[in-house]
């Protein structure tokens, strides 16, 4: 299998120059030529597969220059490190499936990705003999789920930079409490947005991106994207198991990488009816779903904050396939976002957005009163992205389906949330037991370019 840019300018590569290039160096983000399809009898054969058989089997359709025998190595090992034996167990409560993403070291779903992108970086840099300097940017979860997947691993230094006081305060103790030789945690006195888009300049700054040897740990690299494809699949045969039909997953996002991860599997065949996008305030997807409108706007602070983001980046590997494929149609789109803030579609690439898509934005008073409905009816805590999910899959998905909704990240992680709803403080797990007395480490810059560059030059391998 190659691997081709959303921008149609790099001639084609094989899995392992994608995981190591992350973004194509034209600037695009990195695609298989072809999705396979799966027919009902293959999807038949895998539904009683354990987690890490179901991971090999779809991994191996995609990493075909590695061998077998080291594929299902590095997957078993990158699930070795997950606390329930289900890796992505699926619960039902109040009339949903919730899919659990957070049993992993984090506590949260981009764990599943990660741990394996660690593992994959690792083994191909001592096969090559090579160093890597990973650059990345965060809301909250990547970051520390990529620093634990990469700390104290020979031959990569890690640099995570995150918007200074604006994730959760467990998520910024979850990075900077790690104090590896090998991490360094940057906080950037601006939004999301500016963290990713000065992550994305460096990719595209060639020769320092070559002298540094850079490596993307966000979900512009396409094996996390791969990663999250199985769990769909997983919970699909979970649910299916259970006499659910005419599935419809929830999936709180903002940057797009989760709920593309379900597009792929859609693609691939599993049966799925619709893919529901839930946001917070930061909507730009929602308006683009529901009336057309991808406008870029201001970040809004929330209690969601992994989902504070206005600039959606994996939104362009959707278009490419939007634009049927067409590279030069996706160039044009970026252009004309630079030069105006906004995309503009056709009625019918709307249609086809409304066939495959549902969307709902949920505030944070609407995401508030659902943790604490839900907890009141079940018991069971929401995290507040997870209840974004939740509150849209109780409003948008009919009668006749089943809800599936992403659950991304444990409720401890977002105590002060889950408090206000509640009045109950969720109980830490063992993960983050004393978290807050642990030494830090974390460099405070403003959200520039130029000071994080030289910042990763003195730093760098």
């Amino acid at each position: 299998m190659n691997y081709i840019s959303t921008r149609g300018q790099i001639e084609p590569v094989g899995f392992k120059d994608a995981v190591m290039m992350g973004l194509a160096t034209d600037g695009g983000l990195l695609l298989p030529e072809r999705v396979p399809t799966l027919s009902a009898a293959t999807l038949d054969s895998w539904r009683e597969l354990s987690y890490q058989q179901l991971a090999f089997e779809l991994i191996s359709l995609y990493a075909t220059d590695i061998p077998a025998d080291d594929l299902q190595d590095l997957i078993n090992r990158s699930y070795a490190t997950f606390d329930n034996r289900e890796i992505t167990p699926v619960v039902h409560e109040d009339g949903v499936y919730i899919l659990e993403l957070f049993h992993g070291p984090t506590l949260a779903f981009k764990d599943v990705a990660l741990q394996l992108l660690g593992n994959l970086f690792a083994y191909l840099l001592k096969e090559r003999g090579e160093k890597m300097n990973i650059v990345g940017a965060t809301s909250g979860d990547t970051g520390s789920a990529a620093i634990y997947g990469v700390r104290g691993k020979e031959n990569i230094n890690i640099f995570i930079l995150h918007p200074h006081l604006k994730t959760s305060p467990i998520q910024a103790l979850q990075m900077t409490t790690v104090t590896d030789a090998n991490v360094h945690n940057i906080a950037a006195k601006g939004t999301f947005d500016d963290c990713q888009n000065i992550v994305k300049s460096l990719f595209n700054d060639l020769p320092f991106k070559e002298k540094y040897a850079l490596g993307a740990v966000n979900s512009i690299n396409w094996a996390r994207v791969l990663a999250q494809v199985v769990y769909y699949f997983y919970a699909w045969f979970r649910v299916t198991d259970n006499g659910g039909a005419n599935v419809v997953f929830s999936v709180p996002t903002g940057n797009f990488g989760d709920i593309f991860a379900g597009y792929i599997a859609k693609r691939m065949g599993l049966p799925v009816s619709k893919l529901l996008l839930a946001t917070n305030e930061n909507n730009i997807l929602t308006r683009f779903i529901n009336d057309g409108d991808y406008s870029l706007g201001d970040v809004v602070p929330t209690v969601s904050p992994s989902m504070d983001i206005q600039l959606a980046s994996n939104f362009e590997r959707y278009l490419f396939y939007l634009f049927d494929e067409n590279p030069a149609r996706v160039r044009d789109a970026f252009v004309e976002l630079t030069q105006t803030g906004r995309i503009a579609f056709s009625s019918n690439e709307l249609a086809r957005v409304r066939e495959e898509f549902l969307s709902r934005s949920v505030n944070q008073a609407e995401t508030l009163e659902t943790i604490a409905a839900f907890h009141k009816a079940t018991g069971y805590l929401l995290d507040p992205h997870t209840a974004v999910g939740v509150r849209a899959a109780q409003e948008l998905v009919p009668a006749d389906a089943t809800p599936v909704c992403l659950a991304t990240a444990h409720p401890a992680k977002f105590g002060e949330a889950v408090e206000q709803a509640t009045g109950i403080a969720p109980p830490f797990p063992q993960a983050l037991a004393g978290i807050d007395r642990l030494p830090s480490r974390c460099a405070v810059l403003e959200a520039d370019r130029t000071a994080i560059k030289a910042f990763i030059e003195e730093n760098a391998l």
